[in-house]
């Protein structure tokens, strides 16, 4: 009984969160809830994410904290808070634009997320790609790639620097483009969501879509900790851009765990979160 509901749940779980996550708070937005309404929905299938993650690891070690739990949450509600601050800020933003809105305002509210997150995603790949090409945006990347465990909330952890930087590769576009707020909200609610399954410790089913989602199955082996494995797999929605870097890797039958995880030439950087901020404006091997 109890692995046919494991099953159940490995089947479901990428659509759950893919398309009833992003469904609902799309439906959300159309019904003009609250933006805290929005947050509590976001706050819940984080919750649910975490509570699979202990019932049916794809790895027990990734489950193991390793004195980063605190951290991981010092980062997530700093990078939210500024991801939110960055979409009230909108209204300032579009009065700098010099001219008329080319956004597809007529479109159904779902189409033009979906947009959003096609156009937005080729311009995070490609900072992302350019972060581990140039010194000084590897630098704030860095901070990242240190985690030695994959589990979904540690897709949070970021440098708030780099996460500008990779926020305004993708959303530029889309404010030229006059892309309302509600859209942009949106967007940043599907990133939360995508960052959850990216690096969620469940092996759930993905099945021939592991081959055009950015998801956890390919996403692991980004984090290898040598530059040579894990400079592949850059996307974080699809991997449609991988495909024309020619960056896009899988095998089924490799296996990674937490000694495969973090920086090869950097084994002890730092954990704690004032250290990893510091950590970017000190000489990196």
């Amino acid at each position: 009984m109890k692995s046919t509901l494991e099953m159940f749940v490995k089947v479901l779980y990428l659509p759950f969160f893919l398309i009833v996550g992003n469904g609902i708070a799309i439906y959300m937005a159309e019904q003009n809830y609250s933006k805290l309404a929005l947050a509590a929905w976001v706050g819940l299938l984080i919750a649910v994410s975490f509570l699979i993650e202990q019932w049916m690891p794809f790895s027990p070690e990734f489950n193991k904290p390793q004195a980063d739990s605190g951290r991981d949450v010092i980062h997530a509600l700093v990078n939210e808070s500024l991801s939110i601050v960055g979409v009230l800020s909108i209204p300032i933003i579009a009065s700098f634009i010099p001219f008329n809105s080319i956004w597809p305002s007529y479109a159904p509210l779902w189409l033009q997320v979906l947009l959003a997150v096609i156009i937005a995603d080729i311009g995070i790949t490609l900072a992302h790609y350019a972060s581990h090409r140039y010194r000084a945006l590897w630098q704030l990347h860095a901070v990242h790639h240190s985690v030695k465990r994959m589990y979904g909330f540690n897709g949070l952890m970021k440098h708030p620097l780099h996460q500008t930087i990779e926020t305004l590769a993708g959303t530029a576009p889309l404010l030229l483009m006059g892309a309302p707020q509600e859209v942009l909200l949106l967007l940043v609610v599907a990133v939360v969501i995508q960052l959850l399954l990216q690096h969620s410790n469940v092996a759930y089913f993905a099945g021939p879509l592991r081959s055009v989602l950015a998801i956890n199955q390919v996403h692991r082996f980004h984090h290898l900790n040598t530059a040579k494995e894990g400079d592949v797999n850059f996307g974080l929605f699809t991997t449609l851009t991988d495909h024309l870097l020619g960056t896009a890797y899988y095998d089924k039958e490799r296996v990674i765990r937490s000694e495969d995880l973090g920086i090869g030439t950097a084994p002890d950087y730092p954990v704690a979160y004032i250290p990893q901020m510091l950590a970017p404006f000190k000489r990196l091997h």
